[in-house]
């Protein structure tokens, strides 16, 4: 049971108000340069994320737009140098493993001798440090960003150094513990959806009666299906729509403008509220959502996330999408969403899986042949999933309530310990394996939704 200091002194700081008596503080400004260093476009190029901290492109994945032109602009980072990206104020300042060059539009902060960069890393994602971040922003919504001029001049804590090499020590070790037993759990997840998966694709592709007749689709990846079914293209059962094209200066809040659904709001096969985008412009009746439209990610940073869908239904109807999603709109929508969530179209999948952008187009969405049994026995299909599926999505939540837990823990210990709530001086850190934070697709692609198509206009 950690307990706390002994004594504490008051600090003349908003987001902190008292740190251990044995502590100093100072201004940001004073640990740290700002690094403005260009002129080096042969090193390679980095990736600010809110998960892995600055790291390679290539080791962030193919998530991101690529800058090609004007290299010599970017700033260069170095090994333990911090950046302020734009999601900062959401999930703290990044802490870059490599060297390298970065977005200018990013503030590098090099750390001076009298800071571990180890204690700055824990402190700099805390949740009491991102209160202040949240601070120091200026401008509104989606073009919200740091004021390093703001930020520099705020306090933070500096134990004597011994005691915050022994706090990084103690972190790493204790989340090390905690990342492995998320690990599991995100596994047993995976499993549990490959099962869904499985189940969903035996009763699109083969139906519930094993003992009927079958005939040959014609298509390699579906082979065999039900005698009395079709093949169909998807353009002969619904229509593909592209979503709303929008400018940043159609950007506003939720009282004055139209929620744009996005990638980020497609979670696990479902439409999920949070990361909203709401604008004020003109927008077509057929770009507003119905029940039982079938809204699709069509356009990601991240290849897996091509082709995620949800059903609209009472709750997400009447709002829009965005350009990088597309809605499927058909008479027969929980069969098609089904259909869709087999593996018939993650084969699809390589059709572009050479293209440079990540991107499933209406004409490959219309032209992509499915099975197509009777509707009577459609409709016993989709009983019969939703009934096996949500059995699934059950054990699923449940276990991602767990990890919610972890999580929650986890970021309690660590501004607890960073800002002195809590005494770790004197405690033995045992040999560990360092496991880092386990980052799903769903993650990135929350934080980086909005990133993708920002860094998209600006390149073309």
């Amino acid at each position: 049971m950690l307990k706390p200091y002994a004594k504490y002194k008051s600090i003349p700081e908003l987001w902190i108000t008292q740190i251990p008596d044995n502590w100093s503080y100072r201004k940001i400004k004073y640990l740290f340069n700002e690094r403005c260093e260009k002129g080096y476009p042969q090193e390679p190029l980095l990736v600010a994320s809110q998960n892995m901290g600055v790291v390679p492109k290539d080791v962030y994945g193919n998530r991101t737009v690529e800058a090609q032109k004007d290299l010599h602009l970017l700033k260069l980072v170095k090994v333990g140098d911090f950046v302020i990206s734009l999601r900062s104020f959401q999930g703290g300042i990044e802490y870059s493993y490599y060297q390298g060059i970065i977005s200018p539009a990013y503030t590098v902060m090099a750390p001076k001798e009298e800071i571990n960069s180890g204690y700055f890393r824990h402190l700099a994602k805390s949740r009491m440090f991102i209160e202040l971040l949240q601070m120091c922003v200026t401008g509104i919504r989606e073009g919200q960003n740091i004021d390093y001029t703001k930020l520099k001049n705020h306090l933070i804590p500096i134990p004597p150094r011994k005691e915050q090499d022994q706090i990084v020590r103690f972190l790493d070790w204790k989340l090390a513990k905690i990342n492995k037993l998320i690990r599991v759990k995100k596994k047993q997840i995976e499993l549990l959806n490959e099962q869904k998966q499985v189940i969903i694709n035996n009763a699109v592709t083969k139906g519930l009666d094993k003992n009927s007749y079958t005939k040959d689709s014609g298509i390699k990846w579906i082979g065999n299906i039900p005698e009395g079914w079709n093949i169909r293209r998807l353009k002969t059962v619904g229509e593909a729509i592209i979503g709303l094209t929008y400018s940043p200066a159609d950007l506003t809040d939720e009282n004055d403008g139209m929620l744009v659904f996005r990638s980020s709001n497609i979670k696990n096969g479902k439409i999920v509220f949070g990361d909203n985008v709401y604008v004020n412009c003109k927008i077509p009746e057929k770009l507003i959502t119905r029940i039982g439209d079938i809204l699709i990610c069509s356009r990601n940073g991240s290849r897996e996330l091509v082709g995620k869908c949800a059903l609209i239904d009472e709750k997400s109807k009447g709002y829009s999408f965005g350009a990088f999603t597309t809605v499927f709109r058909t008479q027969y929508p929980e069969f098609i969403y089904y259909v869709l969530n087999s593996y018939i179209l993650k084969n699809i999948m390589g059709l572009f899986s050479t293209s440079t952008i990540n991107q499933l187009t209406t004409s490959i969405l219309n032209n992509i042949r499915i099975p197509f049994p009777p509707y009577d026995e459609q409709r016993k299909i989709v009983s019969f999933l939703d009934e096996e599926c949500s059995k699934i999505d059950i054990m699923v939540s449940k276990i991602e309530r767990e990890i919610l837990l972890f999580q929650e823990y986890r970021a309690r210990l660590i501004s607890d310990v960073v800002t002195g709530k809590v005494d770790v001086r004197g405690i033995e850190i045992p040999e560990y394996e360092a496991v880092p934070d386990d980052v799903t697709e769903d993650e990135f692609d929350g934080e980086n939704a909005m990133d993708d198509e920002a860094e998209e206009a600006e390149v073309e």
